[in-house]
């Protein structure tokens, strides 16, 4: 049974346990509109060229932001992303400088797994667990962005509303981020078979 809170079951986190979501690696980020409204635009499709996303004024916002976010965090460098009619999908990759990760990373796009063993507890140098390195993670870049277009947005439509949460994914190797990366740049192809399609 779910623990509780407040009287309130809780969703237990599909975050995995033991992974710092600070460390260097890349994170597949999916995040949807509340009920999976189609706030972004829509999919269009003409005899001569395949499906691609036309994105309405609020869709060309949620790009902007996605594209501001290594404005915001310069350890960050963006992978493909697409906006699609009701969630976004993206690549994020946490580059911190070197002098704060110990353990050598298999490269600089890759979650290592000895990374994940060796940093699950970390120490943070002289500040320990105040380090606000800590803090420069997955949940606060999301949070940042989500905040910002909801801000934004709301001026156009008053109800606009993300979803609660977000998925994410940590991409362990080369061969699993180039099929995401490909994913990603044929999502408004595949639109039709989409799990998000509504």
């Amino acid at each position: 049974m779910s623990d509780k809170f407040k009287n309130k079951y809780r969703i237990p986190s599909a975050r995995l346990q033991t992974w710092d979501y600070g460390n260097n690696g890349s994170y597949f980020i999916t995040i949807c509109t509340k009920n999976r409204e189609h706030y972004f635009g829509k999919i269009v499709e003409t005899p001569t060229t395949e499906p691609t996303m036309q994105l309405n004024a609020i869709g060309k916002l949620t790009e902007q932001y996605w594209m501001e976010i290594p404005n915001h965090f310069p350890f960050i460098e963006l992978g493909n992303f697409v906006v699609m009619p009701n969630h976004i999908h993206g690549i994020l990759i946490i580059d911190k400088p070197d002098t704060f990760v110990e353990t050598p990373v298999e490269t600089r796009l890759i979650a290592s797994h000895g990374l994940i063993a060796s940093l699950s507890t970390p120490t943070g140098g002289f500040a320990g667990d105040k380090n606000p390195m800590f803090h420069e993670n997955i949940s606060r870049i999301c949070r940042w962005y989500k905040g910002r277009c909801s801000f934004e947005i709301r001026k156009l439509h008053a109800d606009f509303e993300w979803q609660s949460r977000f998925h994410d994914h940590i991409i362990r190797n080369a061969k699993s981020f180039e099929r995401i990366q490909d994913y990603i740049a044929n999502n408004p192809k595949n639109w039709k078979d989409d799990k998000f399609h509504t």
